[in-house]
Order: C-alpha cells, then structure tokens, then sequence
C-alpha cells in the first residue's frame, strides 16, 4: 500500500519506518528542512532501539521516502497519517493548530479517495474536528479514522511490529476494510484490531496512559508511607503483583512519570473532564503526587546536607526520561537539577543517550557540566544520584565509584541496589519507599563505643 506520514517526530518516524518494513511504500513529510535533509542522508533523528537497522534498510529498498513537499506526499497515498504534536496549552488542553492546519491543507489537495487517520494522541472529537476541517476545502471523498499509537519508548519498535492490539475508530465500512488490510502483517499471531466509533478511540488512549500514570503514582504514595512506618516498597510491589487481577507492571516506585506521553495526556483528559463539568479527582491527585515526586530526592539530599547546599557537588547518572531513550521531555532529572542548583550546588551528569538534549537547555551555566562517561562524572562529588534506571549503571565497579568521589553517598531514585549491597559496601544509601542505609554511622558508632 502507499502510505504517507505527515510529522517526523518519534510517533512518526518509527510508524513509517515499520510500515516500510512490510513491504509497504512510505513517504515521510516535515516542514523541517534540516530534519528531513538528515533522514534522507540516513542518520535518525531520534534514538530508539532496534530503529535504525530497519530505517537503513528500507532507505536502501527505497520503501522509505523522505520530503518537505506535502502536496508531492500525498499525491499518490491511499492512507495519509497525521503524526503531529499536540503540545498542552496553558490551560492544560491540548493544541490542536498543527493537526487542523494540516487538514486544512490537505483538504485543499486530495482528488481521490484518502483515509485521513489521527495518528497523534488528539482528545476526544477531533476526528470530527479534523472531518470537518478538509470538508470545507474539498468535494472530494474522504473518511477519517482515529489510530491511535500505543508506543513505549525503548521498545516502541517491538510494540509496533507485535503490538498488543491495534484501535482503529472507523464508522466507514470502507475505511475499515483499508485499515483492516494495512494491520494484517501485524496481527498475524492473533492479537485483536479492535474497531470502535471514533469518539472511543480516541478516549482509549488517554484512558490507558491516565490509568498508567495511576499506578505509578499510587506506588510513589505506597513508597513515601513505607519510609515513614519501616516496610520495605520492593516486597510490597512483589506481593501486589503476584495477584493476576492486578499484575506486576508499573508498579516500580521511583521519582516519578515524565516523558512525550504521560504528563500532557493526564492533563488533556483532565481538561476533557472540566470542559464537560465532571471532576476528575483522582487524576488530579495523579498530577499533584508525580509533582510531588520529581522532587523527592532533593528533600532526601537537603535532610541529608541541609538546606543550604552550597558548596556542595553531585553526580547524576541518568538524564532521560526513562532508559533507552534520549526523550528528556518532563524528565524528573531537569527538575531535580534546578531544585539542586537553586539551593546553590552544582551538577555534573552523564547518560548514554540524553547529554545532547540537556546540554541545549543549560548551555553557558557552569553550574551544570556534562560528562563523558559515568566514572569522569563522579569526581570530587559529594554523592551520587540515580535518576534513570539504565541498565550500565546496575552493576558499576564501586571500589572505583568510592575512590573519585569525595565521600560514599548515594541517592537512588529508581531503586536500582539491593539494600543488602549497600549494607556491605560501607555507605550511606537512600532509595524510594525503603529505609535508608547508612553502615558509615554505624561504623563510627561501634569505634567510639
């Protein structure tokens, strides 16, 4: 089939590259010149695991099209994607300028039948906004369809190419048969293509990030009440998701959701909820928890240091929003940063794949250096402070660890050790949701006794 994707960001980009790869002709299309000069020369502009073998080979095959010419994009397409932001407003809602302006557009150049699908994480009644939108510009036939993506960074590829299910809302039969033919190759194991109206399709997105986001902030609030009465969050996660109605996934205590995903489509259906005058108390909670938590780590430093924390130098491992990623949107790693620097400490970090984005929004502040490797990261540090669970950072040599740095602190925010380690290494050691370690004091102690 030929297919064009309209937006190159990460939803795009890894949708057109894995419709390429099932034989299907893609062109992908931006307004970025820059953007699509370095997708047509091979280089990605996004890091994601298994993504760049499939994007070189379906380049070479020549299944695989990159331009800034929308009007050329389309031309042949059966199915046009519409893979583009929707940043939230101040009001929390979700800006629909991009999507509707391409729909304007694009109703000004189809003359022949188009499925026009939503990609993009859009709230509910846009694929009738959209509808309305190309109408306007065209007499033209036309259906569209709300898609929407279901991609975890890290592993997005593997969802995609195996996905779980696949929603298309759809009330045209022959939109449905479209879609229903471009998802065969995926679904061939058995996983359902689930047909909805539009209207649902478009809440079962935010429905599942929200519901996503509640776990993990229902398990931050476990993990704070743990702390205060002395159990530990780890065997209570074991023992939660060991009961099947509840399983074991997102319930992983830590600093808190971030990332393209959670934060603005927790807000959009939130503001759904207002425009419709319904309260939704328990998103609301949601928000406040996850801002709460993003900060944690800072309140367990300056009860460590105290408040003024001048003077004082940290290591941060770990920058992105989440491993194997260099997605550094709402990452907790930038807002615990500015909470340290703005008690008057400085900052030197590492992470494999985020330094690149980070650096662009702390160029020119000496406060904030970036590191070449994990170990250059930790010199004259005070402590060490965890912030992304990348799998390099699970087991580091900690005798070299202890010889840079300035003294044997470590704040992990993704629970990263085993508290049992910690107890042997000789060290002060706070997690999320588990008592803190701290071997140096009782060392001292049992000398002056």
């Amino acid at each position: 089939m030929k297919l064009a994707v309209i937006g190159t960001g990460y939803v795009g980009l890894v949708s057109g590259t894995c419709f390429a790869e099932t034989g299907n002709q893609v062109v992908c299309v931006d307004i970025d010149e820059n953007k699509i000069n370095r997708l047509k020369s091979g280089k990605l502009t996004i890091y994601e695991p298994g993504l760049q073998v499939l994007f070189e080979r379906n380049i070479k095959q020549e299944r695989l099209l990159f331009t800034t010419n929308l009007e050329e994009a389309i031309k042949d397409a059966q199915i046009i994607f519409l893979a583009l932001p929707t940043p939230p407003g101040e009001d929390g809602s979700a800006d629909l300028s991009y999507v509707l302006g391409v729909a304007e557009q694009l109703g000004k150049m189809i003359t022949d039948y188009k499925v026009i699908v939503d990609k993009s994480t859009v709230p509910v009644g846009t694929a009738e906004r959209v509808q309305a939108a190309i109408a306007a510009n065209t007499k033209t036939e036309f259906d569209v369809v709300s898609n929407p993506e279901f991609l975890r960074e890290g592993v997005a590829v593997d969802d995609f190419m195996k996905p779980d299910r696949v929603v298309v809302g759809t009330s045209s039969d022959r939109a449905r048969k479209v879609m229903d033919k471009l998802y065969n190759p995926y679904v061939r194991q058995g996983n359902p293509v689930i047909f909805m109206d539009e209207r649902s399709a478009e809440m079962t997105k935010y429905a599942a990030n929200s519901y996503l986001a509640t776990r993990i902030s229902f398990m931050n609030e476990i993990a704070n009440i743990c702390e205060l009465v002395g159990a530990n969050v780890d065997f209570v996660r074991k023992g939660m998701g060991s009961d099947n109605r509840i399983g074991q996934r997102f319930l992983f205590a830590g600093v808190g959701y971030g990332g393209s995903c959670f934060p603005k489509d927790v807000q959009a259906l939130e503001r759904t909820a207002n425009e419709n005058k319904y309260e939704f108390k328990i998103l609301s909670s949601v928000m406040k928890v996850n801002e709460r938590q993003k900060v944690v780590m800072v309140d367990k430093i300056k009860s460590f240091y105290g408040e003024d924390l001048t003077g004082k130098h940290f290591a941060m491992w770990g920058l992105a929003f989440k491993p194997n990623t260099d997605d550094i949107r709402e990452a907790p790693a930038l807002y615990i940063i500015d909470e340290l620097i703005e008690a008057g400490a400085t900052v030197s970090t590492f992470d494999p794949e985020a330094m690149e984005n980070v650096h662009e929004q702390y160029e020119g502040d000496d406060r904030v250096s970036f590191e070449e490797n994990q170990y250059n990261a930790l010199k004259n540090a005070d402590a060490l402070i965890i912030v992304t669970e990348w799998s390099v950072f699970r087991t580091p040599d900690f005798e070299k660890t202890f010889s840079i740095m300035k003294d044997r602190v470590i704040f992990d925010g993704r629970n990263v050790f085993d508290l049992e380690q910690m107890e042997d290494l000789k060290t002060y050691y706070n997690s999320i949701g588990r008592q803190a370690v701290d071997t140096r004091e009782k060392k001292q102690v049992s000398q002056e006794a």
